[in-house]
């Protein structure tokens, strides 16, 4: 019979990633990034407001689906689908998503 081997777990150092600092670095140096990256503020800036109203009532997707009435799985198809273009969620989604958090949602043309 053979001995089972001990193997002494290594220590995992996770890189640092900065997500804000690299677009930053990368919209500088590439004109077709920049552009494809500008085309899709809007996208992103409500990304962003959904997930900072999730973030603030404290809740998880599940939470906020349950309060919808969606699946968490739909959910997550919402808060990814914007910035990918391949589907925007309408008022009405939106306006449950944001009232799920405690928020209203109003819209604003800058």
């Amino acid at each position: 019979m053979e001995k089972s081997k001990v193997v002494k777990a290594t220590r995992y150092d996770p890189v640092p990633f900065d997500p804000t600092a690299w677009v930053g670095k990368r919209r500088a140096a590439d004109a077709a990034f920049r552009k494809a990256y500008d085309a899709l503020e809007d996208e992103f800036a409500a990304l962003g407001a959904l997930l900072k109203a999730r973030k603030e009532a404290g809740f998880t997707q599940a939470q906020v689906a349950e309060r919808m009435g969606i699946k968490q799985s739909s959910l997550a198809r919402i808060e990814s689908s914007l910035g990918s273009q391949k589907h925007s969620p309408s008022f009405a989604t939106l306006r449950k998503y944001a009232e799920a958090c405690g928020k209203k949602l109003l819209i604003r043309l800058v």
